[in-house]
């Protein structure tokens, strides 16, 4: 066996057995780095260099200031308001709640751009009202956490920032307006399941459609849904840039939860950034650590390796998106979604060009694959917070979610084989 080979053997050899034995992700990822260059006798500062060179990027400074907005306006007194507008547009219909879930979550991942946190702040208060109401609790908590993904989808999310940063050359604009029609698309998906299930059970409907309260609804929650205009629009139009967007967004949302909604006091927004923070070193670390699992693969020409592999298998362009899928839904049983995104996108898109794939297409894609893999065991964070947040033991929450993986299934071959979904937007408007 060559060094080469058995660079590469130590690196994702170390690397699948660290990930099995449900090491936390960036220990895997940068000790199976460690493991590669002391076995090629490189030097280790070389881990110091790459880790400053993968974090040390203007476009991911967006990462950071997205994520705080999204935790201060999920901890501000948005999530009610959010779910009253939901309730006025779509409450009316049979199983009217999971429809308000569903739309709801659309409403609030345009703001917290995050799944878990969709989960965590709409599923706390949503899924004990569609069980009080007579919903399944099982149910409940599947509608929840597959609606939960629109979030990554809808823009501003701070997933599309990594990718596109990952991806290089992508704008970050463009694929922010890429994500709205995808987002309505599996929305529209799960609202069909949820109908037919709601109408196979009998589950309730709302009160009657009205005008009237629609439009005081959306007076109402105008405030948050003004975030997503400020970041998006300005963006698109130039004004400016992504992280600068995001920097505004922060300081916007503060002064709405403060302010405005009153949801947020001083002492609560110290709380809030405490949790940021939280959640802030563990992005970074994952960024910091993968640029060195990059480095490594780059190193050892293991995506060429693997474009070869994968186009040797089939020259059909229609065989090889499905076979991109299914590596991006495995992947996603075992890794959380920025591991995915950082790793597996240098090695995938060049495969996913040479078949007339768009790269913005394909980090819908991609983002949407990671959706998936976050609803699935072993590793499915969302699929945790759900199973907790409604105290049902997560295997009936898999078996309930069962159906709402088809319909995400069918939105994800949507996207695949019809570009002008999410093509269509950012050429209209871009």
């Amino acid at each position: 066996m060559s060094p080469e080979s058995m660079a590469i053997l130590v690196l994702l050899g170390s690397f699948f057995v660290m990930v099995f034995l449900r090491f936390p992700i960036a220990y895997a990822v940068a000790l199976s780095s460690v493991l590669c260059l002391m076995s090629q006798g490189l030097p280790l500062t070389t881990i110091c260099q790459q880790m400053v060179k993968g974090i040390s990027s203007f476009s991911l400074m967006a990462v950071p200031f997205f994520i705080t907005m999204g935790c201060l306006m999920g901890s501000g007194g948005i999530s009610e308001k959010l779910i009253a507008l939901a309730n006025a547009c779509v409450g009316w219909m049979r199983g009217g709640m999971a429809m308000v879930n569903i739309v709801a979550s659309y409403f609030f991942g345009g703001i917290s751009g995050s799944a878990s946190a969709d989960t965590a702040s709409l599923g706390s208060i949503l899924i004990p009202m569609m069980v009080d109401q007579g919903y399944d609790a099982d149910f409940s908590t599947a509608v929840t956490i597959t609606s939960s993904c629109e979030g990554l989808l809808v823009p501003p999310s701070h997933n599309m920032v990594i990718y596109a940063t990952t991806a290089g050359g992508i704008s970050v604009g463009s694929l922010f307006l890429a994500g709205y029609i995808p987002g309505a698309l599996l929305a529209g998906s799960l609202m069909i399941g949820s109908y037919i299930i709601s109408a196979k059970r009998n589950y309730p409907k709302g009160e009657p459609f009205s005008i009237k309260n629609l439009i005081k609804q959306l007076s109402i929650s105008f405030w948050a849904l003004a975030a997503i205009l400020i970041v998006v629009f300005g963006v698109v139009g130039g004004v400016f840039t992504a992280t600068e967007s995001a920097a505004i967004a922060v300081i916007y949302s503060l002064l709405v939860s403060v302010f405005i909604y009153k949801g947020l006091d001083w002492k609560g927004v110290w709380r809030t950034l405490e949790d940021c923070v939280d959640t802030l070193s563990i992005v970074m670390i994952l960024i910091a650590t993968s640029s060195i699992f990059g480095y490594c693969l780059t190193r050892l020409h293991v995506p060429d390796l693997a474009a070869n592999a994968i186009t040797g298998l089939t020259t059909n362009p229609i065989l090889l998106a499905l076979l991109l899928n299914l590596i991006l839904l495995v992947l996603g049983c075992i890794m959380d979604m920025a591991p995915i995104i950082l790793i597996a996108t240098p090695i995938l898109l060049p495969i996913a060009t040479s078949i007339g794939l768009d790269p913005i297409q394909f980090g819908i894609m991609v983002i949407l694959n990671c959706g998936i893999g976050l609803l699935t065991p072993p590793v499915g964070a969302v699929l945790f917070i759900g199973s907790a947040v409604a105290k049902v033991p997560m295997e009936k929450v898999v078996k309930a979610t069962l159906p709402f993986y088809l319909c995400m299934i069918i939105a994800l071959l949507l996207i695949t084989f019809v570009p002008a979904i999410s093509l269509w937007l950012p050429a209209v408007l871009a």
